[in-house]
């Protein structure tokens, strides 16, 4: 509840039905399709969603390079929660971190040929699942709002940490 001018307290708007329906409709997909979408990348390939996303992003950029803040932004995930994946991601020899020779304030992250290989290798599991779960049980008008929806929802998500 919050205050209004006098100082008493607003009632919240409560959900109607149709309002009820679409939230709970929305917790539901966000709740259980990132762990449907992890969990082949996990078994097939070792790869969390997150890494598997940073990667993809890198894999589709120019000379597969980005900024980390730009990768950031793409994979939805802070900068200190893609700083950590990315240091994992160099361990194995996936990705090389080194400053921007365009403005050294900034670091780059590259996409290595074995990296841009575990991307290849992954990616048919990846769609199969994105497939599966969301895209071939919508029609094409379906498609066309869930991603109408989506982004408006998500430029309305202020970020958090980046």
């Amino acid at each position: 509840m919050t205050d209004r001018p006098d100082g008493h307290a607003e009632d919240p708007r409560w959900l109607d039905a149709a309002d009820k329906a679409a939230w709970t409709g929305v917790v539901a997909m966000v709740m259980l399709l990132p762990g449907r979408l992890e969990a082949p990348l996990q078994r097939e390939h070792g790869l969390t969603l997150f890494e598997y996303l940073t990667l993809s992003h890198m894999s589709e950029a120019p000379q597969r390079r980005l900024r980390m803040s730009e990768l950031a932004f793409l994979a939805n995930g802070s900068l200190s929660r893609l700083s950590n994946v990315v240091k994992r991601l160099e361990g194995r020899g996936w990705v090389r971190r080194s400053p921007d020779p365009a403005d050294g304030r900034y670091t780059v992250a590259a996409l290595t040929d074995d990296g841009f290989a575990v991307v290849r290798a992954a990616a048919p599991t990846h769609l199969r699942a994105v497939r599966e779960l969301v895209l071939d049980r919508l029609d094409d008008t379906d498609r066309e709002v869930l991603g109408r929806i989506a982004g408006t929802l998500a430029l309305s998500i202020p970020p958090t940490g980046r």
